[in-house]
């Protein structure tokens, strides 16, 4: 009997591999998806892409999955990070799930001037909302969730190689467009007070950054984010179709 649960597991994942569940997995395959044993679900990694595998031994304490075929190989995004100043929990935690779903390779919590102090993060648990975004959206691969970083110190050991999209508040109704350079990227976001003047005069002075705007309108953190990621996607990410 086939199922349409799928769970992030760390562990190895091949044919006749045998996995081992934790107690948290074993009480939500056996305790709350009430799954019992001969029953088929797909298993990530974000390594091994997706698999089959059977419930071989189901226990409240724990059990044993048996991988039986690749449904999926490992589908990775472009090379694309995703920059963002934390806001509140619940807004931060829907911009970790978003940049799984828009396909953002990895996810950086940066603290910059304006950013609340009251808006700090577990890294731990941002890392589980990416795990449940990818397992939720089809997804074969999870982003890793940096730690929050201070955004001068990010941008002082910047890789030479990756272009940075920022999103400019500033630059409202102004059609700025993305400058069609292939390659590593990386995009921005700034908190909901938006950049300080320091960090635009450095923004604009760098010369891997590029402004761009998001419309007419002043857009939430949260909702820049998923418009960012859309502009980049459509523009130079794995959206773009060969004509």
């Amino acid at each position: 009997m086939a199922s349409k649960v799928r769970l992030y597991v760390d562990h190895p994942l091949g044919q006749g591999q045998s996995v081992p569940l934790s107690r948290e997995q074993a009480h939500y395959l056996f305790g709350v998806m009430r799954m019992d044993e001969g029953v088929v679900l797909s298993l990530i990694n974000g390594v091994d892409g997706e698999w089959d595998a059977t419930v071989e031994k189901a226990g409240k304490k724990g059990g044993i999955l048996l991988c039986q075929s690749q449904t999926r190989p490992l589908q990775t995004p472009p090379d694309l990070w995703l920059l963002f100043a934390p806001i509140r929990k619940e807004r931060t935690a829907f911009i970790v799930e978003k940049a799984v779903e828009m396909g953002a390779a990895r996810i950086c919590p940066v603290q910059t001037d304006y950013t609340q102090s009251a808006n700090r993060i577990r890294q731990d648990k941002l890392q589980a909302h990416a795990v449940e975004a990818a397992e939720q959206c089809g997804g074969t691969f999870v982003p890793p969730v940096d730690e929050l970083k201070k955004l001068d110190r990010l941008l002082a050991d910047w890789p030479a190689d990756r272009q940075l999209m920022f999103c400019d508040e500033v630059l409202i109704g102004v059609p700025v467009g993305l400058p069609d350079i292939s390659g590593p990227w990386a995009i921005l976001i700034g908190p909901e007070g938006g950049f300080s003047p320091t960090e635009r005069d450095r923004l604009h002075a760098l010369p891997f950054a590029h402004a761009v705007s998001l419309g007419p309108r002043i857009l939430r953190a949260d909702t820049a984010a998923v418009a960012a990621l859309t502009v980049w996607q459509q523009a130079l990410g794995d959206w773009t179709t060969d004509d």
